[in-house]
């Protein structure tokens, strides 16, 4: 795609429709000359350089990439309009495209009813679950894995319900007998399983998850806000494949939070809350006697806990599903890569002798630390960061993030680590974008010599 040229098309062609409502004159209180504008965008753009390449593969550290071209072009041409998906009366095209694109992110799922909308972020749709979970098992708490998002226990305070973090095992996944325990309390109305941690990229066990919560009367949350597109790649042919019972398994959930932000190819902020029973949609009733007036169909703004929303992202998804779509054959392909580069990485790494794995990475997340002697969680900690300072300030800088991770997690994994410290940070490097499948030889070339304390190569 050429992106300069879209974008041209895009101010053309919603000149041409503004066009058609007439002429008028701009008021000169809004008027701002180009001569004015040069400089002061010379130094915004000049600002804008105080970032790190997020767009590059050498860029390995955190969830952060670039979107889609085409999500680009939807989401500016929708914000020359600067429609709100609150009413639709605010934007009728763009809701519409909202359902639309909603409804592909159901049926990826497996969900053969729905109720749901975008969000403008992974801890607002998780909000309006748990708000959910709340109004439907009144005066109970939510369970989570200890190595969910942060933002459950949050979101449980502003709720004012009771968060239980149950232990994870040897692969950062829901303990299940710590889960059965938990849930035998009665004190627990809604389990929060994680399809892809943020830290290590772990899959709880949702298809085992499912059947016991059941037994207790608890319903069952899927915050896959990182990893729910990967339900793409299960059962796939070929090193990418993954294990299809968890992913199947989806179809049985309450509800499921997805992030298009991430793996979605999309500009911030847009997450998605969907539901399995759109009769949920009664816990939002409300009224608001300016705004639902236009249509007698259902507005978007009351099956949601936010008002306003930028009817451009919508627009942006709507765009990028259709040239993309979220199908194995589609958006599927682009996780596929990161995918076979987390496995390529994590297979380089085994065969190191400056590096160590942390845990085989369950999806595009790779964790690892330099091997030290002694092996000690102090030496771990203090190599760690060292290269990842010394990968960002290098003269071919490579970048790179950094996890803490307790004793006990490290004994499971690595009982031979002394554990002199209540925790150590190690390396982590997220490969969300398919480009670092070619990148992969480089970058672990590079680390390796950051670990070993040498110059690389330049």
């Amino acid at each position: 795609m050429d992106l300069q040229h879209w974008l041209g098309r895009a101010t053309d062609a919603i000149q041409e429709w503004a066009d058609t409502f007439g002429l008028y004159r701009r008021h000169p209180s809004l008027d701002v000359a180009d001569d004015r504008f040069a400089p002061v965008f010379a130094e915004f753009t000049d600002r804008l350089k105080d970032n790190y390449p997020f767009f590059h593969p050498h860029y390995a550290g955190q969830m952060l990439k670039p979107p889609h071209p085409a999500a680009v072009v939807g989401h500016l041409t929708a914000m020359l309009i600067n429609p709100n998906n609150h009413a639709l009366d605010g934007g009728p095209a763009t809701a519409k495209m909202e359902r639309e694109a909603v409804a592909q992110l159901a049926a990826m799922f497996g969900y053969d009813t729905h109720l749901g909308h975008l969000t403008t972020s992974g801890t607002i749709a998780n909000l309006e679950a748990l708000f959910v979970a709340r109004e439907l098992h009144p005066g109970r708490g939510i369970a989570h894995s200890a190595d969910a998002h942060y933002t459950h226990g949050r979101m449980c305070h502003v709720l004012d319900m009771t968060s239980h973090p149950v232990r994870t095992d040897d692969q950062g996944r829901m303990d299940l007998d710590a889960l059965a325990d938990v849930l035998a309390t009665g004190a627990v109305g809604t389990v929060v399983v994680t399809a892809g941690t943020t830290g290590l990229g772990a899959v709880d066990p949702v298809h085992e998850i499912l059947p016991l919560a059941e037994r207790h009367g608890v319903r069952v949350h899927v915050d896959a806000a990182y990893g729910g597109f990967f339900t793409l790649l299960a059962g796939a042919a070929g090193p990418e494949g993954l294990p299809p019972e968890p992913w199947r398994a989806l179809a049985r959930a309450d509800s499921i939070v997805v992030d298009p932000h991430k793996h979605g190819l999309q500009p911030y902020g847009c997450g998605a809350v969907l539901f399995r029973d759109p009769d949920v949609g009664r816990f939002y009733l409300h009224d608001s006697p300016y705004t639902y007036f236009t249509s007698g169909e259902l507005h978007l703004g009351e099956i949601s806990l936010e008002c306003s929303r930028a009817g451009a992202a919508a627009a942006a998804l709507w765009l990028t599903f259709r040239l993309l779509p979220p199908t194995p054959d589609g958006l599927g392909q682009v996780l596929a890569a990161g995918r076979r580069a987390a496995l390529r990485w994590a297979d380089l790494i085994e065969a190191s002798d400056a590096l160590e794995l942390y845990q085989r990475p369950q999806l595009d997340i790779v964790t690892f630390f330099p091997a030290t002697d002694p092996a000690a969680l102090t030496t771990i900690d203090a190599a760690s960061a060292r290269v990842l300072t010394d990968g960002m300030t290098a003269p071919e800088p490579v970048f790179l993030s950094t996890l803490k991770a307790d004793r006990d997690a490290f004994a499971a994994r690595h009982p031979k680590v002394t554990a002199d410290a209540d925790d150590a940070r190690i390396l982590r490097s997220v490969l969300m974008k398919p480009e670092s499948e070619d990148h992969v030889e480089y970058l672990h070339d590079r680390v390796e010599r950051l670990a070993r304390g040498t110059t690389p190569a330049t």
